[in-house]
């Protein structure tokens, strides 16, 4: 629809999570308030590179006007800053849909965040709620803007409370191409149309932009903020770790410290240079399904796009840029998609990344437990997707076990503390690590000093059930199969080799409970993996794992593979006392079969079958013990 000059002003409401979030936002949230002028210098130059990248394919809208640039104004006595930009600016549809719905905010998230006490100093940038952020200084803010090769320009009014207005511009107010946003500074806030407070704002936060930045005064020419210079294109030596973190924070819109820099040209086949940030913080969106990277692409410093898979999914929490020599730049989605250039970039900007992940590891194990905190499950999705990368993944991926505590292990660390006779392995699915490392499955493992992977991201059930093994050791669940534990000695003492009679009279019990659960169970046998408890269900040898099993059942409702076997310990009081009862008072070995079953499921975080019979067959066992 073509905009045109017959529309009165509009008055609109602001939605619900809009209106308050503009409360929360000047009224309790940020402590920080600097942070709005970031914001806004980072919206104008998107605005200009989105123009820079339209005009490839349209030179008519850059018209005579071909440099790019962002022009701040502050008037100290009418107590305003202006914000100016000559990039592709807005319709009257898009002021609408940018300035005054929740559709491009990320508002929600951001509700929701501030719900669960986030911490202030991250929230603007990490959400995408920048704009809003001008609330916070000003009483009144009017947004200017023009669309690049559109006639008509529009203006939206609010005071951040009672909605909005918008209207066709008036006159001289409307800038012949881009955004103007007139800030009107609350009586709290009137320092920010001051000359050094401006300039010490954007050399803290916005120096790195890539689009020049300039201050104008009254009566005076204008002064050079900012030159707009690439910083990925100056040598490293030239750069200080200060400019690398405003940087960092311009290209991610975050504000935490980043965990690690990486700054390099390639040369050879493809030039290219690339400058890629881990953050130390995980981003608000890491987890969305879409899993979307976040590099930039520029081709000989002309922005491209930011949606381009320069890294696979498993690495989208990297930041940063990516500047080709010799891509086209006339490059259409498609192209983007299969271009043979495009894609060798990719893969060595992926082994770089993962290189100096492992450097890390080795240099500073601190620093890297950091990142593998922050970040481990999403670099866990790479041993499920990327089988090529698999053993490169193998060198920095780490593991809580038995006998790491609060540490995490490398693969290389596990193997090499193989004990006696240990051939695989060994790990241990659950949905969380207190719950792993309370799992009757450990018992025998830990009675052999044998160390056991505790494997808690959902990620884990896929991965382990694909990779074949590490330096040629297989990976094998304990709670699935038949234990072979019998052949790796115990640390204190040989278990005691039960009499006869016994062995006799656990053989008998195996048989009655197979018959009493019937096809509940796909199988009854003993146990070695056992030691304090008295039974365990484990899944059959093929087929997959109980966790993995829940996992399908709760995201896809998925039915049981197949049915459990229960697995007793024939050394346990308890079973023992259940063997004496055989042949005498069947009704207590009826109860104890279903009490074993639902006391296994209990162990595995899961309710017995038929919890009312279970609880009935209890309290009888609880009568016949103390005689009431």
């Amino acid at each position: 629809m073509t905009d045109t000059l017959d529309r009165p002003t509009e008055t609109h409401a602001f939605q619900a999570e809009v209106s308050r979030l503009l409360h929360l936002m000047v009224h309790s949230v940020y402590s920080n308030r600097d942070i709005f002028l970031r914001e806004l210098i980072s919206n104008a130059a998107d605005a200009c590179e989105k123009l820079r990248y339209l005009a490839l394919e349209t030179p008519a809208l850059l018209g005579d006007d071909g440099n790019l640039a962002i022009t701040l104004a502050a008037d100290p006595a009418a107590k305003t800053l202006t914000v100016a930009d000559n990039g592709i600016g807005m319709t009257r549809d898009e002021l609408i849909e940018n300035l005054g719905t929740i559709a491009k905010s990320g508002t929600k998230a951001f509700l929701k965040a501030v719900g669960e006490g986030a911490k202030s100093s991250n929230l603007i940038g990490q959400f995408g709620v920048g704009f809003y952020s001008a609330f916070m200084v000003a009483s009144r803010v009017v947004v200017t803007s023009r669309r690049a090769g559109s006639d008509q320009a529009w203006t939206w009014i609010s005071d951040g409370i009672n909605g909005y207005d918008i209207r066709p511009a008036e006159g001289d107010e409307a800038p012949a191409r881009g955004t103007v946003i007139r800030l009107e500074l609350n009586d709290e806030s009137t320092t920010y149309a001051d000359e050094a407070t401006v300039e010490r704002i954007v050399e803290t936060y916005s120096a790195h932009v890539p689009v020049p930045v300039t201050f104008v005064k009254a009566g005076e020419d204008a002064k050079a903020l900012s030159d707009g210079s690439a910083l990925w294109a100056k040598p490293k030596s030239e750069i200080t770790k200060e400019a690398y973190k405003e940087f960092y924070g311009n290209v991610s819109g975050q504000w935490d410290e980043p965990a690690m820099t990486i700054h390099y040209k390639a040369e050879g086949r493809h030039e290219y240079s690339v400058l890629l940030f881990v953050p130390s913080m995980k981003p608000f969106d890491l987890f969305d399904p879409a899993r979307k990277g976040h590099l930039k692409l520029y081709v000989r410093r002309v922005f491209i796009a930011d949606d381009v898979d320069l890294l696979p999914h498993w690495l989208r929490f990297a930041r940063g840029v990516v500047d080709s020599e010799d891509l086209p730049l006339n490059l259409s989605r498609e192209m983007l998609q299969h271009n043979p250039v495009l894609e060798a970039i990719r893969k060595n900007v992926t082994s770089r990344l993962l290189s100096e992940l492992a450097k890390l590891a080795e240099s500073d194990a601190a620093k890297f437990a950091e990142i593998w905190e922050a970040f481990g499950p999403v670099l866990k999705e790479g041993l499920y997707e990327d089988a090529e990368r698999r053993d490169e993944l193998f060198k920095i991926v780490r593991f809580r076990t038995t006998a790491s505590g609060e540490a995490t292990r490398t693969l290389a660390d596990y193997v090499a503390g193989l004990k006696e006779n240990q051939t695989k392995i060994y790990y241990l699915l659950a949905d969380d690590p207190a719950r792993a490392a309370a799992s009757p499955h450990l018992e025998g493992f830990a009675g052999r000093g044998v160390e056991v992977l505790l494997l808690t991201d959902p990620v884990d059930a896929f991965w382990v059930r694909t990779a074949l093994g590490f330096e040629g050791k297989p990976f094998q669940s304990v709670t699935q199969g038949a234990s072979d534990l019998d052949a790796i000695p115990l640390v204190d003492a040989a278990e005691p080799t039960p009499d006869a009679e016994t062995a006799t009279g656990t053989v008998a019990l195996v048989a009655r409970l197979k018959e009493l659960l019937g096809d509940k169970v796909s199988d009854v046998r003993t146990s070695n993996r056992l030691a304090s408890s008295p039974s365990c269900l484990v899944a059959p040898e093929y087929g997959p794992d109980k966790q993995f099993e829940k996992i399908m059942a709760r995201h896809q409702g998925a039915a049981p593979f197949g049915k459990p076997v229960l697995e007793i310990n024939p050394r346990h009081p308890l079973i023992l006392a259940v063997v004496a009862k055989l042949g005498g008072d069947e009704s207590l070995v009826e109860d104890a079969a279903v009490l074993l079953l639902g006391q296994a499921r209990v162990a595995d975080g899961e309710a017995p079958d038929d919890p009312a019979d279970f609880g009935r067959r209890l309290a009888h066992v609880l009568e016949k013990a103390l005689g009431a």
